[in-house]
């Protein structure tokens, strides 16, 4: 019998909900956003969750760790961080990718794309146990300034892709889900979203989502930037884009089956 998932991916904008900056925000006001955060998640049954803008230990949201509120409301037993911006000293700041999961992590790595101190991007892999299929997953979060940056950190991606084996239940070799935020759309040829794409393609039977529905911002959405990419042996059954403004993303929601 096929086994059924429900994969969300959600830039979560560090907690601050639709405000600017998260520092403007006292802790009450903060852990009531990640409430909010926690109830979409819960509320979407997701069985994985890929999370960006995510902090463990950031000065400002008064250090809270992000990841273990949402999870302590949403009840998935396994989290995943991969950090990719640390700073020390009085405006510490530490943050990244994450992701909450029903199903044990059974191997996984962090690729940050540099070394900067604030607003450093990267993706975290990781490979989940469910039963005897190990699910690859890669969680990106990609430049917003520049079309040329998000290229070269999609080509670390492809290269990460192509160097690494994703094995599957049985010895099969699986290729990746992705998914995350490009901060580019899939209309243009020469950004990230159909770089990458079009590389993947060429390495298995992959389709695009969501299509037709916009993510970003959440309050008026007028371009799409959430995506996830679904490779075979996965067969989409839905999809939909949450209508949210926990923050400003709207995640995007893909259930799918396999085996």
């Amino acid at each position: 019998m096929p086994t059924t998932l429900r994969l969300l991916t959600f830039n979560i904008a560090h907690g601050r909900g639709l405000s600017f900056y998260q520092g403007f925000h006292g802790e009450k006001k903060l852990r009531k956003n990640l409430e909010k955060i926690a109830q979409v998640v819960k509320t979407s049954r997701a069985d994985i969750v890929a999370l960006q803008e995510v902090d463990q230990d950031s000065h400002w949201n008064k250090h809270l760790d992000l990841l273990e509120i949402i999870q302590g409301h949403s009840g998935h037993m396994h989290q995943l961080y991969g950090i990719n911006t640390t700073r020390t000293g009085k405006k510490q700041l530490s943050y990244g990718n994450g992701v909450l999961s029903r199903y044990p992590v059974h191997e996984w790595a962090n690729n940050p794309f540099g070394q900067a101190t604030l607003g450093e991007k990267g993706f975290l892999y990781a490979e989940i146990d469910v039963g005897n299929h190990h699910l690859p997953l890669i969680n990106l979060h990609l430049d917003f300034r520049s079309r040329k940056r998000r290229i070269e950190q999609v080509e670390k991606i492809i290269a990460f892709i192509t160097d690494r084996p994703h094995p599957g239940g049985n010895g099969q070799r699986l290729a990746p889900i992705i998914c995350g935020d490009f901060n580019s759309g899939s209309e243009r040829v020469d950004d990230a979203v159909t770089h990458l794409f079009h590389f993947v393609k060429g390495h298995g039977d992959y389709h695009l989502y969501p299509q037709g529905a916009r993510t970003f911002p959440s309050h008026m959405p007028s371009k799409t930037i959430d995506f996830v990419l679904l490779p075979a042996p996965y067969k989409k059954t839905h999809t939909e884009v949450l209508r949210t403004y926990a923050s400003d993303h709207r995640p995007v929601l893909v259930e799918f089956t396999f085996g």
